[in-house]
């Protein structure tokens, strides 16, 4: 009785040759070239890799070409509709991707997660532009490389052949955090203030304005203050979006 034989490591590009391709390249492109060859025996493609933040919500602090890194493989005008739409929306697969011990798939993730409404943006961009499925690899909660197809990946994503890209993403993703220029310093990231941060740890805890005056020995316009300058500086919309941005940030617990 005939079996169907799973890939293995002898049916990609040799292993040391895409080693020796990534330890050579100096530059963030050249990495991802060395990763495309690999990545095209599948077939698949190279989309790129993101450097995540230290802070789980310090989305805004990314820049392209210092912390995102995109291969010439990616359909033409996708970068930019995501990169517009991010700004505005969460993307939601990222958090799952940055949580997830292994590579998943978007399909995967859509099964898991089964988003509704806004949240499902993210896919009708890909498919707009003629991606399928991505497998996204987390690498050590700091970095996210990502290959796509134009088709579902269910059908060749056997289990060696996961294993095998993933540990292909975890070697590049170590190459490009040596070539790559340093993240942002701390001159770039968000600073409250001791009493901003007291204020905005009650406010999480459900404590009121009156409740906070009375606990930090502050009258209610100077909570209010705190909390209104705290909201600025984070961008929020209101208090509970403030509260909600520091623990993103880790700011506060």
């Amino acid at each position: 009785m005939s079996t169907t034989s799973l890939p293995t490591v002898n049916t990609l590009p040799e292993l040391t040759d895409f080693t020796g391709e990534v330890i050579a390249a100096h530059m963030p492109s050249a990495v991802l070239d060395a990763l495309q060859a690999f990545a095209t025996r599948v077939p698949l493609n190279v989309l790129g890799a993101a450097r995540l933040p230290l802070g789980v919500g310090d989305w805004r602090s990314l820049k392209l070409g210092r912390d995102i890194f995109l291969h010439a493989s990616i359909p033409k005008g996708w970068w930019d509709e995501y990169a517009m739409m991010a700004r505005r929306e969460f993307d939601p697969g990222i958090m799952m991707a940055r949580s997830s011990l292994m590579a998943c798939t978007w399909t995967e993730t859509r099964q898991m997660l089964d988003p509704i409404g806004i949240d499902q943006w993210p896919y009708e961009v890909a498919l707009k532009y003629g991606v399928r499925d991505l497998l996204t690899c987390a690498v050590a909660r700091r970095w996210i490389v990502a290959y796509w197809a134009s088709r579902p990946l269910g059908p060749v994503l056997t289990p060696p052949l996961r294993i095998v890209l993933q540990a292909a993403a975890g070697f590049a993703a170590l190459r490009l955090e040596q070539v790559a220029e340093p993240t942002a310093s701390d001159d770039e990231r968000i600073h409250l203030t001791p009493r901003e941060l007291a204020v905005l740890r009650l406010v999480s805890l459900g404590r009121t304005t009156e409740d906070a005056a009375n606990l930090l020995g502050l009258g209610d316009e100077t909570v209010r203050s705190h909390l209104k300058k705290a909201q600025v500086k984070l961008g929020a919309l209101n208090r509970a979006h403030a509260v909600s941005e520091a623990i993103r940030h880790q700011l506060i617990p």
